[in-house]
């Protein structure tokens, strides 16, 4: 269900995509059946619209893709990770209002 700039992350891609990125990654672990995950979808279709460029943003769908759930632990979700030079800077658990991932991004995009 990834969409508009909006990378869909596995358990293939992760490393590449994210660990190795030279730009901040945003990620979302989602699942489909998840009330609250489709609740934030839009806030982080926005995120990747407005940090284009400057971040990547990616979705990982916790049911079909264990290993790097398990890898960072995912027992609640949505939890949103932000990553930099390949390390966990920031972890949002729940459904987190738009202005602190935007807080989160300009300190590491500025």
């Amino acid at each position: 269900m990834a969409g508009n700039g909006v990378l869909e992350l596995t358990d293939q891609n992760f490393a590449q995509e994210v660990l190795q990125s030279n730009v901040p990654v945003v990620v979302d672990f989602w699942a489909e059946w998840c009330m609250p995950c489709r609740m934030l979808a839009p806030t982080i279709e926005q995120l990747a619209t407005e940090f284009a460029g400057k971040v990547k943003v990616g979705k990982v769908d916790t049911d079909s893709n264990r290993e790097v759930s398990m890898q960072f632990a995912i027992s609640a979700i949505p939890t949103v990770m932000v990553f930099h030079n390949g390390q966990v800077v920031k972890k949002f658990v729940g459904v987190t209002p738009k202005q602190e991932f935007v807080g989160a991004l300009q300190k590491l995009t500025s």
